[in-house]
């Protein structure tokens, strides 16, 4: 298979790209490098076809489609930082370079994967979120939810492709991806406590830190990519991609002051402070991962502890 991936030198693109060509896979990667990072890739690099450039370049993406056996487009403005502060660039990113993408697709007739978030559900707080659950949202002016409308309009559209034009779609839904190169400055938790601690900084927790989270390190995100893309069962479904073990972000800090030996203190910093006025936070988020175990055979295999040392690994390279 030769597989076109947008965002692929990015965190999980690049761990993605690297399994494909153990495989055997060939590639042509994407990406315009204002996240990902062209050494994410050089375990590869002479087995891929990496291109500089933008999912909004209409042009260019159509010769890549065209190009492949199969599209994954992993690309996006992601991060609750980036979001907020890049409202509108962000925006354009998610919708305009998703519908360019499904567009070119459809044209040649190619599968697609396409990467969404467990932002899709807002401020639902039910305990296990599963993929027929509502939405519930903020008001749209507010930035924080503008990821969250984009790419349920990307979901959407891909799947009414697949309705109407019968073409081959896969959409997952991934829940706090963390691991290896992965960086903190676009408010990815994990490694920026990782990275306080380890220099005996303060970690700062955003609110009362009683948030409910879940991480899932990346292999295991990958493997579950993998099975998704492969399987015919998984044409016009929606999957939840994450680990459903669950914890508070004071406990997380806790835990990774614990894990790297490390002489931090915990700060509480209020939502005033971290972000722009009238910001809104989830305070549960956890995932029902029964679909996906159900139908592919696949679960979660790696603890947090093992995440954080990974990160710690990486970090202290």
């Amino acid at each position: 298979m030769k597989y076109f991936v947008t965002g692929g030198a990015g965190f999980i693109g690049s761990f993605l790209t690297e399994s494909l060509v153990e495989r055997g896979d060939q590639l042509i990667v994407l990406d315009d490098f204002s996240t990902g990072q062209l050494s994410n890739l050089n375990n590869v690099m002479s087995d891929i076809e990496v291109i500089n450039g933008s999912i909004l370049d209409e042009t260019l993406v159509d010769k890549l489609v065209m190009r492949s056996d199969q599209v994954v487009h992993l690309a996006a403005s992601l991060g609750v930082l980036n979001i907020v502060n890049k409202p509108l660039e962000s925006l354009k990113i998610n919708l305009t370079g998703s519908e360019i993408i499904l567009e070119a697709a459809n044209k040649h007739r190619k599968p697609v994967l396409l990467a969404s978030t467990s932002e899709i559900y807002g401020k639902n707080s039910k305990l296990m979120l599963n993929e027929e659950d509502d939405r519930i949202l903020g008001h749209p002016l507010k930035s924080r939810w503008s990821y969250s409308e984009a790419k349920a309009v990307d979901e959407s559209l891909a799947y009414f492709y697949y309705l109407n034009e019968r073409l081959p779609i896969r959409i997952v839904r991934l829940f706090n991806t963390v691991g290896p190169r992965q960086i903190g400055h676009y408010g990815m938790v994990v490694p920026r406590f990782v990275s306080a601690a380890l220099n005996n900084q303060s970690l700062e927790i955003y609110g009362n830190g009683e948030q409910i989270r879940c991480f899932c390190h990346v292999e295991d995100v990958v493997r579950a990519l993998l099975l998704v893309m492969d399987s015919e069962q998984a044409v016009g479904k929606v999957f939840n991609i994450g680990n459903n073990q669950q914890i508070s972000i004071l406990d997380l800090a806790k835990r990774v002051i614990e894990v790297t030996s490390s002489k931090s203190e915990i700060v509480k910093v209020p939502y005033s402070k971290a972000y722009p006025e009238g910001f809104e936070d989830t305070q549960r988020r956890v995932p029902d991962i029964s679909k996906i175990k159900n139908i592919l055979g696949w679960t979660p295999e790696i603890g947090l502890e093992q995440i954080i040392k990974d990160v710690a690994t990486f970090q202290s390279s």
